[in-house]
């Protein structure tokens, strides 16, 4: 994913890689989404600069764009619960060392649960997209929802995040996130 320009904010002059992206497609689901990786780059790019998030230029970020089953499996080996969910982070480093780290981690996003949870809350499946990726991206430097204080400031971050990419707050009309993902 190339950066923003390193001097010119008119966009002329040298570009400077500010993260590497490596997508692995693991279904063709995903095809229904041609433009999948412009948003996940969109989303990434927001997080990094709303949230402030530090890390070493040209870190890699791994996104696995998979199904229900391949979620499913993930889940069933790392977290020992046999269902699909419609996103997991898994953190290349603890989150005192992310800021240092040439691997930040893999974020892998289920196609039909996404799809299932975009069409019940009535919202589209890239702005569901978008929230999910800001989501497991800030997984991966540590924040979390295991207690209503981190649940409630980790949601502040995400609305705040999607605010800038014309995304809906995703908290407004529904529970706190708590342990969902």
């Amino acid at each position: 994913m190339s950066g923003r320009p390193d001097a010119d904010p008119a966009g002329g002059g040298p570009q400077r890689r500010i993260l590497t992206l490596d997508y692995l497609r693991e279904s063709e689901l995903w095809d229904a989404l041609p433009h999948v990786e412009t948003l996940v780059e969109t989303a990434i790019l927001a997080t990094v600069d709303v949230g402030g998030l530090d890390h070493i230029e040209d870190a890699e970020l791994s996104v696995v764009l998979t199904d229900d089953e391949g979620i499913r499996l993930l889940n069933q080996a790392w977290r020992a619960k046999n269902v699909p969910t419609n996103v997991l982070s898994f953190p290349a480093a603890t989150p005192d060392r992310i800021s240092v780290s040439p691997m930040l981690g893999d974020i892998v996003l289920a196609f039909e649960t996404i799809e299932r949870e975009a069409s019940a809350q009535g919202i589209s499946l890239e702005a569901h997209l978008t929230h999910l990726v800001v989501h497991g991206f800030l997984h991966l430097f540590g924040y979390d929802h295991e207690t209503d204080s981190d649940g409630e400031a980790m949601e502040k971050l995400e609305t705040t995040i999607l605010a800038t990419l014309g995304v809906v707050d995703p908290h407004a009309d529904r529970p706190a996130l708590r342990a969902v993902s």
